[in-house]
């Protein structure tokens, strides 16, 4: 099959290009605007093949969208391509809803024009908004939060309408907290690994209790693949890793495998909105076929052994643009902000 996966050179989209070129009956296009955490270098290895093609192009342009579609020939999409992250939500809004939802619709119209055999949408569990107790189903009411959530609720619930209206063989992933290498490091794991590496404060939002179900990288992939393969058309599908951990916990976590003292921790302002809780209801996921394999200590292990590995990777990351956004988020915040009392 010849898959479209937009948004590929990103952290989630390149683990996913190298999982379906493994697989010798695909060809995979990767369209990707390149903006601040799309990254070539995440590729490398899987830049020369010959079932791979890479397009540099915003999937918010109709034109670009068309052409890409019509010079590979496309059977199915796999929608990768967003702006993921909270904190940037609430410098830019507008920025994501523009290629959360503006971006979403052009891939939706070009698919059903080219009558695709499936389009995938890789959403976020972030979408049902916080969840005091018990866990989020797929049936359940949308309640998003954050510019963020909002722009990728928008963008379902337009996958869905295509799916009503024009019989779009669409399916829906709503994944929860992913880690793992090539991770941007603006997101928890990878900022709190690299800033340990260098003695530098782990900014930890409030009390630090916020709880969130992490997800490998790995694992995440192998189950948008499984349901791109035997999701239901029109079904929504929630991904998580059975690993739910409090922020201060994992924090911690990151500092005892890199044999670093807690005192880096810095409880710092909360930022506005903050969700409680994620927490997703897979039983419909597991009744697919699909389980995670990779057990939350092994993969944070293994994710800061790569960073330790690879500060060639993040080390150009985080000296240029990231410079100045991480001013802009923790920069009064740090100066505010209060130690980890270790006694406690």
């Amino acid at each position: 099959m010849r898959i479209l996966v937009t948004g590929g050179a990103g952290f989630i989209g390149s683990h996913l290009v190298r999982r379906l070129l493994a697989d010798k009956d695909h060809r995979v296009v990767n369209l990707d605007a390149l903006r601040y955490s799309g990254n070539l270098d995440n590729l490398t290895d899987v830049s020369n093949h010959p079932r791979y093609a890479f397009v540099h192009g915003d999937i918010c342009d109709p034109k670009t969208v068309e052409k890409v579609f019509k010079d590979h020939d496309i059977e199915a999409v796999i929608n990768c391509a967003a702006e993921t992250h909270v904190d940037r939500s609430i410098l830019d809004p507008s920025g994501f809803a523009r290629t959360d939802v503006v971006g979403t619709a052009v891939l939706l119209e070009q698919a059903r024009q080219a009558k695709v055999a499936r389009f995938l949408q890789v959403s976020t569990d972030e979408v049902y908004g916080s969840v005091k107790e018990g866990w989020s189903k797929e049936e359940d009411a949308l309640a998003p939060r954050s510019p963020y959530a909002a722009s990728k609720a928008g963008g379902d619930l337009l996958v869905q309408s295509y799916t009503t209206t024009f019989n779009l063989p669409a399916v829906i992933t709503r994944g929860s907290n992913t880690y793992g290498p090539n991770q941007y490091p603006e997101k928890f794991i990878p900022l709190f690994v690299t800033n340990a590496v260098d003695d530098q404060p782990l900014p930890l939002y409030g009390d630090g209790r916020y709880r969130r179900d992490w997800l490998s990288v790995f694992d995440h992939c192998a189950a948008i693949e499984h349901i791109f393969r035997r999701g239901e058309p029109g079904g929504i599908y929630n991904i998580g890793g059975g690993n739910e951990r409090e922020n201060l916990a994992v924090a911690e976590l990151i500092l005892k495998h890199l044999g670093k003292p807690m005192s880096l921790i810095r409880f710092v302002r909360d930022r506005p909105g903050h969700d409680r809780r994620y927490a997703v209801d897979c039983r419909r996921l597991h009744a697919l076929g699909w389980r995670p394999t990779v057990s939350f200590e092994d993969g944070l292990r293994a994710t800061v052994d790569w960073y330790r590995s690879h500060e060639s990777w993040w080390r150009k990351i985080k000296s240029g643009e990231f410079r100045a956004y991480y001013e802009q988020v923790y920069g009064q915040r740090l100066n505010e902000g209060s130690r980890f009392d270790v006694q406690s």
